[in-house]
Order: C-alpha cells, then structure tokens, then sequence
C-alpha cells in the first residue's frame, strides 16, 4: 500500500506530545484510567482496570504501531512530559477507513485536551495513512465528547449500539464521521484559494493550476502525496501548483519544480499532454498537464512532502484529487 513504508514519528501540538506509551507510562495510565468517570465512557476499557492490563496493552502498542495497524498514543505535556492520557485510531485497511478513540484523567478535565489532541491525530492521519474516513462515537448521554467531535469537523451519521466493557453490555451511542473535506485546519482551505482566480461569468471563480507528469528512465510516474495542512491532504496528485498573476503554466511550472523537488526544467522540456477542468464547490479548477522525461538535478522531497515513483498500471491504486482522476487513464494508455 503507499503508507506501507510510513515510520511514525511523535505529534506535537501547541500543548501536547503524542509518542508511543512507554512501560514507565503504566502507572499514571493506570491512575488515570482506572476512574469510573472515565472508563464508564470507554467501550473497550474493563472496569476496575488492573495494573497488569496497563503494562500489557503497552506492550502490545509497539507492534500495532510498527505494522501500521493501529495508533495508540500518550497525550504528554510537552513541558515536562508528564502523561494526561491517551488518543488513537484503530485501522480498518478494507474499507479504507480508521475508528478515533481518546480519554483524558478526570483531573485534567477542563482544558481544552480532547480537540487538541484528537484533532491532531485525525488531520495527520488522513493526511498520511491510506484512508478515506475517520470514524467515532459517543454514548448517547456523553455530550461533552460529542461536542469535541463537532469541534474538530466530524458530521453526526446516527445512532446505534455498542458494547462497553466498563458497563457489561451495550449501550446507545452516536455515530461520527469525517472525511479530508471534513476536518477543520488553520491552512488555507477549498472555498478560499490564495491564488488569482478569473471570474467566469456565474459567480464562481476559475482556479488555473499546472501539473506536470515526470517520467524517469524506468517509465516510472512522480506522485506527491499533498501534506497535512493543506486541502485535500493524503491524496497524491501530479507535482505543480498555482499559476501566479503574470506567470505562463509553463513558468509556474519551472518555478514550482525548483521550490518543491530541487530540480531545474526548462521550458523547452515541457510537452504539453492533456487538461483536466473539474468544479468545487465554491471555485473551477484549470489544470494543464504537460510531461516531462528531462530535467537536471536529483528529485527531492524540498518540503518533506512522501513522494511516489510509480508504474502506470498502479496509479489507480493511489487516492488522487477529483481533478486529477481522469488523467490517470490518459497517461497510463499513452505510456
């Protein structure tokens, strides 16, 4: 899969370090947690929770994290690294999707933690796992963790039952969901882009956007994977960017090959191939897609973004903006 070689490093937010549990984290989980105020809210928490249960679901959390499986993390103060509690996302790979968990020790309630740290995690991982979805629920009668998930983005999809440990049977819940249009992120967003956009006569702006389809020596195809922060984070599209006022798509092209891959184009290698015209909701994206088989320099990852060296049969396998979608099809026939 594309996140298949993905090392997971630590989290930070403005308060808070989200790394791997450790052993010597046992004992405050185990404080934390073995609270009928919390673990009552947690489906898969046990209640009383043991000290033996603490040390063994850490142990066990190494492996879930190196596999990809699942991301069960401490919520640390960055000052002084003291645990407040935990958040995580368990995978589902078939269906393209995780399920989002969290608690936070009732002695630290108050405090704007959960949307915080829940938020984080959600916008890392959509931006960096192969998923689609984050799902999550909360007990019917919890409205303070609905609140938190109405917070960060998430969209309420109805109710149903689940089975809670802490409890000894099922409970009515409400269900979330959220998906990248979903999250809620201090970055520029799909209904406001930043760059000069011309009016098309009805009110929504057209967006003009160049693309480029580098082939190496193997007739292998660059993708860029668009990072956390930016719309549509996680998908992988053809490197390029922005056309500035002024720019020609050729010019933007070059610039943004040198700014985001280190590498130096000339025009004259830029063959133009196809476009794609697709519409958003509040803006209709132009895009050009030239290819490209020279350029001088080594490709480089300039601004940490994954990239993708990829055969043209296996393009489909990566999730890809709706405007880049339909040339996958063109270029896999063309190569």
């Amino acid at each position: 899969m594309p996140d298949s070689a993905l090392t997971f490093v630590p989290l930070e937010t403005e308060r808070f370090l989200l790394r791997p549990l450790r052993a010597t984290d046992a004992a405050e989980l185990h404080r934390l947690v073995n609270d009928w105020e919390v673990a009552k809210t947690l489906a898969r928490v046990p209640f009383p929770y043991s000290r033996d249960l603490a040390e063994n679901w850490i142990a066990s959390t190494a492996e879930r994290i190196a596999d990809g499986e699942a991301y069960h993390l401490a919520i640390a103060r960055r000052e002084d690294d003291v645990l407040v509690g935990c958040v995580g996302l368990t995978r589902d790979r078939e269906d393209r999707s995780a399920e989002l968990g969290y608690w936070v020790g009732r002695r630290h309630w108050g405090q704007g933690i959960a949307p915080e740290v829940a938020g984080r995690l959600s916008r890392w991982a959509l931006a960096n796992l192969d998923i689609d979805r984050i799902d999550a629920s909360a007990l019917i009668d919890n409205a303070r963790s609905a609140a938190v998930l109405k917070r960060i983005g998430f969209r309420e999809t109805g109710t149903g039952a689940q089975d809670f440990l802490s409890r000894g049977k099922a409970m009515p819940v409400r269900l979330f969901a959220a998906g990248r249009a979903d999250m809620i992120t201090t970055a520029t967003n799909l209904t406001a882009p930043a760059a000069p956009a011309l009016p098309d006569g009805e009110g929504k702006r057209i967006l003009l956007v160049a693309a480029v389809g580098l082939i190496d020596a193997d007739n292998r195809v660059l993708l860029a994977r668009r990072p956390e922060g930016k719309p549509l984070a996680g998908l992988w599209e053809f490197p390029g960017g922005k056309v500035h006022a002024g720019e020609t798509p050729e010019a933007a092209l070059i610039r943004e090959l040198k700014e985001e891959l280190g590498i130096d184009v000339t025009e004259a290698c830029l063959a133009p191939f196809a476009f794609a015209s697709h519409g958003y909701e509040s803006f209709h994206l132009l895009m050009p897609l030239f290819l490209c088989r020279r350029w001088e320099g080594q490709v480089t990852a300039m601004e940490g973004q994954a990239l993708a060296w990829v055969r043209p049969q296996r393009l489909r396998d990566y999730a890809m903006p709706p405007a880049d979608v339909p040339l996958v099809a063109l270029l896999r026939d063309f190569l």
